[in-house]
């Protein structure tokens, strides 16, 4: 069974051989940061669980579905060449 965890396991080798691909991750993981979040623990620029609940319901009808590697790779490309980044 994946977890978040895993998939952000999985994306580390991706990142490591391709910059951009690193650079895509970490401006989508920035973009999707909780407000403030260096008020509340855990301190870390993670985006809130209700967020993430809704894009999963969104995306793949389950709110507590964990995306395919592929999905997140295609979804940061995509938003880096919606930006024109």
């Amino acid at each position: 069974m994946a977890t978040w965890t895993s998939l952000a396991l999985a994306l580390v080798p991706h990142a490591l051989a391709r910059p951009r691909v690193a650079f895509d991750l970490l401006a989508l993981a920035w973009a999707m940061r909780r407000r403030g979040w260096w008020r509340r623990p855990p301190f870390l620029p993670l985006p809130p669980a209700a967020y993430v609940r809704w894009r999963m319901y969104t995306a793949y009808g389950d709110e507590h579905a964990i995306p395919p590697l592929r999905d997140v790779l295609r979804f940061a490309r995509w938003r880096r060449e919606l930006l024109r980044r």
